[in-house]
């Protein structure tokens, strides 16, 4: 068994083809199969070596590695002589229509209330037609003649799957300038690097019936290739994911502290009869099953995600997070805060709530009396987990408050939240000083 991921190095790898990866990564190392990163960089003009770069990185914080990798650009005299076979065969055939001639026959047989497909009239030129349009400086694209026929496959997670291929224009193959287009190079690539099974998205479907199609013609057998298409994953708005959705590439979630686990226990049961777990690469592959996969479309849901993470960063220990906590902080930080953390991101605010500054809030001219009065009765250090319910309790009894008119305004002038850790760990962290000017910065 060998599956592959083969991305186009046009732009950063988002949580739509993030998913495919994980997949085919999932279900290969499941089996004990290898896996293949191919870069499909043939289009010259739109790859950059930056995204190459940029996808194996955040291939490689997922946590996915790979038995073989190999760049379409480095393959290109492959493609010529599968050109050459398709040509010779009569299923490579040239055109010279032009982009407007195309559009103007399109819209003559929708007027006509026919198919928008092309109309094959290129098969029709004899070679003196085409010799003459080539002296004329006419340069030929080429099409590939789909045959006459329904392609049926079982498909691994839509079930039954069948392509009209009559009903479907003959693809190009091949561009007036040469270049191989991806319906060809892909065939040509999974076929001679050994693919066996074919993990890839929904909006392929029609595109894998003129694959099978193709690869018949290249001489592959007809159940060379499994396949397994996953339904289309959409945003929280129900569109279609996009590489343009930056929001959602890995490489911002990354940035905003998304735990690759979180991500990859996500999207490995997205869509799927199983609620996310969070697990480690080997856990999820271990038991993953394409079989569970829904054949309805998925929606990613950040909420989701977060949670996961969440659930995540309050189970790491301190040597886990350490190389990325602020610099100075401690165990006891890490563990004061990680309950309250959705992101390592926001570990950055609640250090310098214990050893920075914070924007002192504006208080209730009713509590800044206490305040100070709080000031008064601040324990001497050293402080510890009890420090809190001493200097609180002192409080009470000189103050006569209670609940909230008693904690809150404490909180609020310490922290400038109205919410979050258990304030008898953070207090030793801040320190005497600290705590002593906060509080009367707020009774100002």
């Amino acid at each position: 068994m060998k599956l592959r991921f083969a991305p186009s190095p046009t732009g950063l790898i988002h949580v739509g083809n993030a998913r495919q990866a994980i997949a085919n990564a999932l279900y290969a190392r499941h089996y004990g199969g290898r896996f293949l990163l191919r870069i499909d960089d043939t289009d010259v003009a739109r790859s950059k070596e930056e995204y190459v770069t940029a996808l194996q990185a955040d291939l490689q914080w997922l946590g996915i590695e790979w038995d073989e990798f190999v760049r379409q650009s480095d393959r290109l005299d492959r493609y010529a002589l599968a050109m050459e076979h398709l040509k010779s065969t009569g299923r490579l055939y040239p055109c010279f229509e032009s982009e407007q001639e195309l559009a103007s026959k399109r819209e003559a047989r929708i007027r006509a209330r026919k198919p928008p497909i092309y109309d094959r009239a290129m098969l029709k030129l004899t070679p003196q037609q085409r010799a003459q349009a080539e002296a004329n400086g006419k340069v030929p694209y080429w099409r590939f003649r789909l045959s006459d026929r329904t392609v049926r496959w079982d498909d691994m997670v839509m079930g039954e799957s069948r392509v009209k291929l009559t009903a479907i224009s003959d693809p190009v193959l091949v561009r007036a300038d040469g270049t191989v287009l991806y319906t060809l190079a892909s065939v040509v690539d999974d076929i001679e690097t050994g693919i066996t099974h074919v993990v890839r998205g929904e909006d392929h479907l029609t595109n894998t019936g003129v694959q099978i199609d193709i690869a018949t013609a290249l001489g592959a057998a007809p159940d060379r290739f499994r396949f397994a298409h996953l339904p289309l994953l959409l945003d929280e708005g129900g569109g279609k994911l996009s590489k343009r959705f930056d929001g959602l590439s890995l490489r911002s979630l990354r940035q905003d502290g998304i735990e690759p686990t979180a991500i990859v226990s996500y999207l490995a049961r997205l869509g799927s009869a199983d609620d996310p777990e969070p697990m480690s690469f080997a856990d999820q592959a271990a038991a993953y099953d394409l079989s569970r996969v829904s054949r309805s479309a998925a929606r990613f849901d950040m909420r989701q995600l977060l949670g996961l993470n969440r659930r995540i960063m309050h189970t790491m220990s301190f040597e886990e997070v350490r190389p990325r906590l602020p610099e100075g902080a401690t165990e006891a930080f890490w563990l004061a805060v990680r309950g309250n953390v959705d992101m390592i991101g926001e570990l950055r605010h609640w250090w310098d709530v214990v050893a920075g500054s914070i924007v002192p809030p504006v208080m209730e001219a009713q509590d800044r009396d206490y305040l100070l009065r709080a000031v008064d009765l601040l324990p001497a250090e050293p402080w510890n987990a009890e420090t809190w319910k001493s200097w609180t309790t002192a409080l009470k009894e000189a103050t006569g408050r209670t609940g909230k008119a008693l904690f809150h305004p404490l909180r609020l002038a310490l922290t400038g939240e109205e919410k979050g850790p258990e304030m008898r760990d953070l207090l030793p962290l801040m320190g005497y000083d600290r705590v002593a000017g906060r509080l009367r910065i707020a009774a100002r």
